[in-house]
């Protein structure tokens, strides 16, 4: 009589030595299950399914994303780690990748490794292989790396920009970090997120720069950016991040999704202070709602804009104190 393989003592047999349902081919045979049984299980209409060479999900229904994931560092190997749209998105990054885009699997593995890339993965060989942040369980590249990663492989400037500006107000990177990173690595593919970054230099963070490019479609966009306004005595009245002069209406960025501090907002009350003392129009607007509600944050600035043109210009002046 047969021998049966120790596999075949029932499904917690397997669940013992998979990591969500995912297992390597040469671990079943350590389990005594012949390489032919493997094969045939695998076939279509089985009730197992081949994810990657050697990698089999032990179901035969749709992989879900962990699945995916735990089958690429299975794949790659026991030093591989994740990286790129998937690690950024575990960090927490709400990525603008459309959904007809097919998502891979980027993983990084030391350089003197030998192992290429398959189906659904993407496996880069690097000299600078990064000490991973454990997530659930899964190595994660550091965020500023994960994100250059992700950037320098895409194509779209709006993709591009917005995955930066998470990392930047979700993710505690700052856009020089950023910068050093795509510095230190291939410079394949980076000219446009080094263009933006280049373009954000300008602007005191990047929820300004992404409120300066949509200002530039109103039918009045601001005259100034970031300059002094005093009143007619000499004392300093604020430095909005956008000003109308003809109208004097102020557009700040609000920190308190950018910055948290408790100190930024209590500069804040006390700026709107001085502009409510002197009349000034002001309208605030949170960084996040730059990209949620775009066309909102345009109604506002418009329908404010209008409202100013009504009332006598308030008394402040810029630059010098007089």
């Amino acid at each position: 009589m047969q021998r049966q393989g120790r596999w075949a003592k029932g499904p917690a047999a397997l669940a013992e030595y998979s990591t969500h349902q995912v297992i390597r081919a040469m671990t079943l045979e350590s389990l005594d299950m012949h390489s032919k049984v493997i094969y045939r299980r695998c076939l279509p209409g089985g009730p197992w399914r081949r994810l990657l060479p050697g990698i089999i999900l032990l179901h035969n229904n749709d992989p879900t994303p962990d699945q995916l994931v735990h089958a690429a560092l299975l794949y790659a190997g026991s030093t591989a780690i994740l990286t790129g749209e998937e690690a950024c998105r575990r960090y927490g990054l709400r990525l603008a990748v459309p959904a007809t885009s097919e998502q891979r699997i980027h993983v990084l593995i030391p350089h003197h490794l030998k192992r290429s890339n398959s189906d659904f993965v993407t496996v880069e060989r690097t000299k600078r292989l990064p000490r991973p942040w454990l997530r659930a369980g899964i190595p994660l590249a550091p965020l500023v790396r994960a994100t250059t990663d992700f950037v320098r492989r895409t194509q779209s400037v709006n993709v591009i920009g917005h995955a930066m500006i998470e990392a930047v107000q979700r993710g505690g990177c700052t856009p020089q970090a950023l910068a050093e990173e795509l510095d230190r690595g291939t410079k394949r593919g980076t000219a446009l997120p080094r263009r933006l970054l280049a373009e954000w230099a300008n602007a005191r963070s990047v929820a300004e720069a992404e409120a300066q490019k949509l200002a530039k479609v109103l039918p009045h966009p601001p005259t100034h950016q970031n300059e002094v306004l005093y009143d007619h005595a000499g004392n300093y009245a604020g430095r909005p991040d956008f000003w109308w002069d003809d109208v004097g209406l102020a557009w700040e960025i609000d920190s308190l999704d950018f910055h948290f501090r408790s100190a930024d907002y209590a500069r804040t009350l006390r700026r709107n202070t001085r502009y409510a003392s002197l009349g000034v129009a002001v309208v605030q607007t949170l960084p996040s709602r730059l990209r949620i509600e775009p066309k909102t944050v345009l109604d506002e600035l418009r329908a404010a804009y209008a409202a100013a043109l009504t009332r006598p210009r308030p008394p402040v002046v810029l630059g010098e104190p007089p």
